[in-house]
């Protein structure tokens, strides 16, 4: 169960990527499992080039996300930003696709891993892996680190006020274009970060990804859009909730029962867990 909370701690941080582009830009990213799958790449050729502390690659890794980020933002998102919403998945499942394909020219299907492995902490009966830890704990700070300069800085409010409304924040003389381009670049690089995590716990290939998208979804619509750090806190929950049902069902209704509380969340809390109520 406690393994659940820790790996639902990098749900989390994946999802805070997919939920800070859907709030900010109303654009629904389908490109967010290919990156979560580049981010897995770019932890396992950094690590097989320099066999350092896996969790030390991350600040390149996060570094990588962002040029990737506007790179697929200028090239693809710019363009559908404010048309329907049709178009902005039509734009990002080209991006997807180009990614995979290229990815799987590369690298195969064939599994991969990160050969990196800290010792655990042994309490009583129960052994928690080093990575498992360590990948928590990496989701939270960088979650935090998120925060501080969504609230603390002037480039993250510019953020939050393009999100609240656009043409007022134009209006007061901030860029929307560079403020929105700002924004999906970090939310890609989120979502490499949280790949570059997954890969030194789990084996994967160039198509994990949409495992982990499928994931975020799920995390985004329970935590409500635009709510970042409420996701980490509904990617825990997510992960607490695998961890308590696994021991009892086999893996493969674990997608059914994530689904089945996604449709009942959708229903009852429409606006999110974390979402603002609507009021009469």
């Amino acid at each position: 169960m406690i393994d659940g909370v820790l790996v639902g701690a990098v749900y989390g941080l994946a999802a805070m990527g997919l939920s800070l582009i859907w709030g900010v830009m109303d654009v629904i990213n389908l490109t967010h499992g290919a990156m979560i799958a580049l981010g897995m790449f770019c932890m396992y050729l950094l690590f097989a080039a320099v066999h350092i502390n896996a969790y030390v690659l991350l600040l390149p890794t996060i570094g990588f996300g962002l040029i990737i980020g506007l790179v697929v933002y200028w090239m693809a998102v710019h363009w559908v930003v404010g048309r329907s919403m049709l178009m902005s998945l039509l734009s990002t499942f080209a991006v997807n696709m180009m990614v995979i394909g290229i990815g799987t020219a590369v690298w195969s299907t064939s599994p991969y891993n990160v050969n990196f492995v800290l010792p655990g902490i042994t309490i009583g009966a129960y052994t928690f892996t080093g990575n498992h830890i360590a990948a928590a704990i990496s989701a939270v700070v960088i979650a935090l680190a998120l925060q501080l300069f969504l609230y603390h800085t002037r480039t993250g409010k510019a953020i939050r006020a393009v999100a609240d409304n656009r043409e007022a924040a134009e209006l007061m003389g901030i860029s929307s274009t560079a403020v929105l381009s700002i924004a999906f670049a970090i939310g890609i690089a989120l979502a490499c970060t949280s790949g570059a995590l997954v890969s030194t716990l789990f084996p994967f290939t160039i198509l994990s990804g949409s495992v982990y998208q499928l994931k975020s979804f799920v995390v985004t619509i329970l935590a409500g859009l635009g709510k970042p750090f409420g996701a980490l806190v509904a990617g825990v929950l997510l992960g607490l909730l695998e961890g308590v049902v696994t021991p009892f069902i086999a893996v493969s209704w674990i997608p059914l029962i994530e689904f089945g509380l996604f449709v009942v969340v959708l229903v009852a809390f429409p606006q999110g867990i974390f979402g603002k109520r609507a009021t009469a």
